[in-house]
């Protein structure tokens, strides 16, 4: 049970969301800024951040003028996220492996490597299916994952972070189908380190493609960084794709 849900107690975790997010969010403002320039959307059209988090991306999307909901599997982060509510923002708690409306959105959002968590490839073809199904004809998937070779290649090893009083030791180490990472946390609140083990799938832009296409959606574009670069297999950080439903 631990392996099939540690996403469930790091997501929830303080310690996650201090390593991750206490940090500028101006790069990813820009990000989506960006984006949005790029897909031109229909002002007020509806979206939806799948794995929003605490909501810092869906808060940016509102802020344009969209029409924005977020879900998330963590009870906590939603609870952080529902303070921003407006009558253009909302968040539910919700597993993307589960479906979700129907026909309703214009553009679906996974950011941040928020997907590749589940422990079989059949949860995960549930989860494009649920956002997928989401979309109106037409409607768009965008989904901001790692690049599988150029993460093998550039692989730290081990490395060690310090924000505020706590302290991360990182360890990571990767096979033939995962990536994994193991945090270890000393914080002078903790009686003694919390130890966390992240592992995400290496899904590939075959992969992507494979299960976008059985959903009936079609990959129309592919970028390799936040500024939305030319993707190189071996030389770019990200794996940005774009689909259409069909």
């Amino acid at each position: 049970m631990a392996e099939k849900a540690w996403y469930k107690a790091w997501f929830n975790s303080p310690f996650y969301h201090k390593l991750y997010f206490e940090r500028d969010d101006k790069e990813a403002a820009a990000f989506i800024k960006q984006l949005i320039a790029h897909l031109q959307p229909t002002p007020g059209c509806r979206m939806l951040d799948v794995a929003c988090g605490k909501g810092r991306h869906s808060k940016t999307l509102a802020s344009l003028g969209f029409d924005v909901t977020g879900i998330d599997i963590s009870p906590e982060s939603i609870e952080a996220a529902k303070k921003f509510e407006s009558t253009h923002l909302s968040f539910f708690v919700h597993d993307m492996r589960l479906p979700f409306y129907s026909n309703y959105f214009s553009f679906a959002f996974n950011f941040f490597t928020s997907f590749g968590y589940f422990k079989t490839r059949r949860e995960h073809d549930d989860a494009i299916r649920t956002i997928c199904k989401s979309l109106q004809p037409s409607g768009k998937f965008i989904i901001d994952y790692l690049n599988v070779h150029f993460a093998e290649d550039h692989l730290e090893p081990t490395a060690f972070k310090q924000i505020g009083d706590t302290y991360y030791d990182i360890h990571r180490w990767h096979d033939t189908t995962h990536f994994y990472k193991k945090i270890i946390v000393h914080d002078p609140s903790l009686e003694a380190p919390l130890s966390f083990v992240e592992k995400v799938a290496k899904f590939t832009l075959g992969d992507f493609t494979d299960m976008l296409s059985y959903q009936g959606m079609q990959v129309q574009e592919v970028f390799g960084n936040y500024q939305l670069g030319h993707y190189d297999v071996r030389q770019t950080p990200r794996l940005i794709l774009i689909a259409e439903k069909e």
